[in-house]
């Protein structure tokens, strides 16, 4: 199947509902997979939550812990922003093992590329914070997986209205991960200048293009 696309995603992660007008809303997921059920030349991967211990690798333990115990509660809000439902805690492990099936099927060799179509969305979302809609960091969580099954350089394009304010903060200090963002600066969520390089030996390694 290698040289093949594939894509990944699950209907439970349109249970997550922050709230009646929201913008991060359902139908934003739900039109994109209601346009792929028409399209055959993609490789369909089975969706998967993503473990505590993955999680942990980019998030302090204690504050997956908090968005775990969200579970079952009708509304918890984390900020102004930020605000999860009974379905947010299992919505958020899924957008981040969806990521982590893709990784999986491309270093099994079985296809070459993989798209995952998830919400709640990720680049916001600090080690120890949710944020701007965001929960999990989605990206840093399969980042942090290819490194410990032996990709040593990895490459983050982020292509956003806004800066992945948790992404940088994440990696800034590490020399193997080279994050790039393209946003509008200034702007929400106020970090992303030019002049943010990375830190000590990962200076260089951090590229704004506000």
């Amino acid at each position: 199947m290698a040289g093949r696309t594939a894509v990944v995603s699950d209907a439970r992660m349109l249970a997550h509902d922050p709230g009646r007008g929201h913008p991060e809303r359902a139908e934003r997921l739900k039109v994109l997979l209601d346009h792929l059920a028409g399209v055959r030349d993609l490789v369909r991967l089975e969706p998967r939550a993503a473990t505590d211990d993955e999680l942990a690798e980019v998030h302090a333990r204690r504050y997956v812990e908090r968005v775990a115990s969200t579970a079952g509660q009708a509304r918890v809000v984390f900020d102004s922003d930020t605000v999860a439902s009974a379905a947010s805690a299992a919505a958020a492990r899924l957008a981040a093992g969806s990521l982590l099936a893709c990784c999986e099927a491309i270093l099994g060799g079985e296809v070459q590329s993989g798209f995952a179509l998830v919400r709640p969305p990720g680049h916001h979302a600090e080690r120890d914070r949710a944020m701007g809609f965001c929960f999990f960091n989605n990206v840093a969580v399969a980042a942090a997986f290819l490194r410990a099954r032996g990709i040593r350089r990895i490459a983050i394009i982020d292509w956003d209205l806004h800066h992945g304010n948790g992404t940088q903060h994440i990696f800034e200090a590490d020399p193997d991960v080279l994050y790039v963002s393209t946003h509008q600066y200034p702007y929400y969520p106020g970090t992303g200048a030019a002049e943010e390089v990375g830190q000590g030996a990962a200076a260089g390694r951090t590229v704004n293009l506000p």
